[in-house]
Order: C-alpha cells, then sequence, then structure tokens
C-alpha cells in the first residue's frame, strides 16, 4: 500500500459529475455511490458553473464534449474561480487536447471508453494528492519501499540502483496502484508532455525496472491498454 497522507479521506463528500450523455453519467454515478461517495449529474457546461458552488464538491468529473459550453472553456472558468480538483473525460485521444486539458487546469484526464473502476480509482488518487498536501515521502507495496527524499529504493531490505527516470516511473506507478496507465500517460507524466523519444522508452524503462527489482509481476502488461502495479 502507498502512504496515506494526514487529512485525507478515502470516500465521503460530493463528486460533481458533468456529463451530457445519460448512460455515461448513471454509470458513473453508480461507481461512485459505492464508493460513498454522493454524486451530483448535470449535462452542460451551464449547469456545471451553477451547480459548483451549491455543492462545494470535492472532485468534478468534466466531459470535454458538452452541448453548450465545451469543457476546456468550462474548466477554464471553474479554475478561475475554485481550485477544484478536475478530471476530464475526452473522446480524443490527440497530445494536443491533452495539453489543452492540462493547461486550462485539468489534474487528470480518462480517456473513453474508460473502465468505471479506473476512473473510480482516478478520482481517489487525485484526492490523495490534492488533499494530502504534498507527495508522501515513503510509498510501499509488496515489501518495496521507495523513499523519496533520499531518492532511495530497497526491495525487502536491499537497496536497488535506479536511474533518475526510473526511479520517477516505479514512484508515479506505486503512487497510483492498481490504475491502468498508457504509455502515453506515463510519458506526460514522468517524462513531459514533449518527450520527443517516443512510447517505446516507456517499454525499454519497464523491463529494466522488473529485471533490476526481480519482481516481474509488481507491474503488470494490460494487452492493449498500458501498465499498472499491482501487490500480489
Amino acid at each position: 500500500m502507498t502512504g496515506q497522507e494526514a487529512g485525507w479521506r478515502p470516500g465521503g463528500g460530493t463528486v460533481l459529475v458533468v456529463e451530457d450523455e445519460h448512460a455515461i453519467a448513471s454509470l458513473v454515478r453508480t461507481y461512485l455511490v459505492r464508493e460513498g461517495y454522493q454524486v451530483v449529474c448535470v449535462g452542460s457546461g451551464a449547469e456545471a458553473l451553477s451547480e459548483l458552488p451549491r455543492h462545494s464538491p470535492r472532485i468534478v468529473v468534466l466531459d470535454i464534449g458538452l452541448p453548450d459550453i465545451d469543457g476546456f472553456e468550462v474548466c477554464r472558468r471553474i479554475r478561475a474561480r475554485s481550485s477544484v480538483p478536475i478530471v476530464m473525460l475526452t473522446a480524443r485521444d490527440e497530445e494536443p487536447d491533452r495539453v489543452a486539458g492540462l493547461e486550462v487546469g485539468a489534474d487528470d484526464y480518462v480517456l473513453k471508453p474508460f473502465s468505471p473502476r479506473e476512473l473510480v480509482a482516478r478520482v481517489k488518487a487525485i484526492l490523495r494528492r490534492s488533499e494530502g498536501g504534498a507527495q508522501a515521502e515513503t510509498l510501499e507495496l509488496d515489501g518495496i519501499v521507495i523513499r523519496r527524499d533520499a531518492h532511495d529504493v530497497q526491495v525487502d531490505g536491499v537497496v536497488v540502483e535506479l536511474t533518475a527516470k526510473e526511479f520517477d516511473l516505479l514512484a508515479y506507478l506505486v503512487e497510483n496502484e492498481g490504475i491502468v496507465h498508457s504509455r502515453e500517460r506515463l510519458l506526460d507524466r514522468v517524462w513531459g508532455l514533449a518527450y520527443p523519444g517516443g512510447t517505446r522508452t516507456v517499454d525499454v524503462h519497464v523491463a529494466q525496472l522488473r529485471r533490476k527489482l526481480g519482481r516481474p509481476e509488481l507491474i503488470r502488461t494490460i494487452r492493449g491498454a498500458g501498465y499498472k502495479a499491482v501487490a500480489k
């Protein structure tokens, strides 16, 4: 498990879901309610901006393709008056769109079609980061201990030497345990959006981590989707 930061609570509070497709909104609501959240669903940007101050949500799940104001503009207007975390839903798997969402203030994005379980996991991860203050200095998963302050990784008490990017990739995957990350997302979050090396570098670094850690099962390949860190 990753270290839990003081002040963060895993469930409860309100999630504002802004999605004009009723079936998707209903599915998202069902999974969030199961995790203990109260959910307010609206189908337009105007409604989202109206309901935001009424409900003071912990997080906003915001679709880009809304019928009135597009999600980028809604995100921009929300960010102008609130620091509430925002995760954007998008059917556009193009880097300019991902960059645009992050530049207007989104905290994360999820590509449609998506697993509702993955969306819930991302919501929890964003809340953990945003409400927990500084990142946890120590992360743990199945005998692997990552100490950010010392830039140190140990496996069953034995120090393992990693490069800077191997360390960053491992820390990101372990901090978001159980969440599937595409190669493109990992490039965005670990290497930076403008990294020119392409997704192959992610595969190479994952292979190196598996070899150096001696735990090939820790980072699981999800065919057609990407990678995730998992406990045994």
